[in-house]
């Protein structure tokens, strides 16, 4: 890893944008290394566009403002796509994670990333719907996110899962939302 990794999040209100990055930034923590998590966002409504954060890094973190060249862009909405432009200010070598059941190459030739950029892609939203019930993304986009940065393994980022949501949710959604994130793990894609 970089000695900081900078990651911006996509996504909608009630979709669990916010709630990703600071289980990742859990994840990172209990991991060793020192992390932040922060949104960006008003007095939105559910379904309006907003923004999260994470800075990870094995050094201690001194700088807080939002992140302005992420190496990490996650899409948790591809809908967004079409009414921003998520490649502003990203790395030359940045990685972008779209939830979309499109091919990798499609999205890529429709983002116009650099040449050192790469696109992967998850549908997320299906797999959510397949194991949660609901159009619930964050947890297949931690799994594919995961599994991409090589930030935690699968099993350290499941039992962050359970950590995070087992104060909150029944035993049926937990092990929804485990197999969501083990799923994103293995059905993300590479363009």
């Amino acid at each position: 890893m970089a000695e900081t990794l900078e990651m911006r999040w996509h996504g909608r209100g009630g979709q669990g944008t916010v709630t990703a990055a600071k289980v990742l930034a859990d994840a990172c923590l209990s991991g060793g290394r020192y992390v932040q998590a922060f949104p960006e966002y008003g007095p939105e409504r559910a379904g309006a566009p907003l923004k999260a954060y994470n800075r990870i890094s094995d050094k201690e973190l001194r700088m807080h403002c939002p992140v302005t060249h992420p190496k990490v862009v996650s899409v948790v909405d591809a809908s967004l796509l079409d009414a921003m432009d998520v490649t502003e200010g990203a790395t030359e070598d940045a990685v972008f994670v779209i939830n979309t059941s499109k091919a990798p190459a499609d999205i890529k030739k429709a983002m116009k990333v650099k040449p050192g950029q790469k696109v992967f892609t998850v549908d997320a939203t299906k797999i959510a719907l397949d194991e949660i019930g609901r159009a619930l993304p964050n947890s297949p986009m931690l799994g594919a996110i995961g599994k991409i940065t090589g930030l935690v393994t699968l099993e350290h980022m499941l039992d962050e899962v359970k950590k995070s949501f087992g104060k909150k949710f029944s035993e049926k959604i937990i092990t929804g939302n485990l197999k969501a994130v083990d799923r994103g793990y293995k059905e993300v894609r590479e363009g």
